[in-house]
């Protein structure tokens, strides 16, 4: 039998809960060097947490490209810098593997943002939004379904921020980071039970 959660929280119960953080490492890609070699090492995985951050637009009809990938696993997350080096072959290649589980929260828009800057066919991604009702969890936001899970809240800080910043401040990092670490530890998390 399939353990049941909280259906829904509110925003104000999670305003309660302490802030979540990631304590692995965290590297910046922003060569094809580094890129190869943080490939090679995601490519051991079973499993890894998926994110994408774009630079927001505060005017009408701006619109800009997808600006990071992140990539983690339980102890490590790699930040891809796609306005620096856009989507290599070798990340493109990745992004298709069967062989490695892609976890992460409303891909849709992900997919459709990575095609803008490039032609491409994910494979064997797992959406949470489609995973976690299974469990009876409701709420498809990534900050309701970890409260949910982990009684902790993930801070949304960072979110609006600019991801095309020359360095990436430690607090995007860390809020990227996060993110794509945090669908991967949900997925653990419920597949265990």
């Amino acid at each position: 039998m399939t353990q049941q959660y909280t259906h829904s929280i509110t925003k104000e119960a999670i305003s309660e809960l302490p802030i979540e953080e990631f304590t692995g490492r965290i590297i910046v890609i922003d060569t094809l060097r580094d890129t190869e070699k943080a490939i090679s090492y995601l490519s051991e995985f079973q499993a890894v947490g998926f994110d994408t951050e774009t630079r927001p637009s505060f005017r009408k009809g701006q619109r800009f490209k997808i600006s990071l990938m992140q990539i983690s696993t339980d102890e490590a997350c790699f930040l891809f810098r796609l306005n620096r080096i856009d989507i290599p072959e070798v990340l493109k290649g990745f992004l298709a593997n069967e062989k490695v589980l892609k976890i992460g929260l409303s891909l849709r828009d992900d997919f459709r943002e990575m095609r803008k800057r490039t032609e491409i066919e994910p494979a064997n991604f797992l959406d949470l939004q489609n995973f976690v009702g299974q469990f009876g969890i409701e709420d498809a936001s990534l900050q309701k379904i970890y409260a949910i899970l982990f009684d902790k809240k993930i801070s949304k800080g960072q979110r609006l921020s600019n991801w095309e910043a020359d360095v990436l401040s430690d607090a995007q990092k860390k809020y990227a980071a996060l993110d794509a670490w945090a669908c991967l530890k949900i997925y653990n998390h419920l597949k265990q039970i």
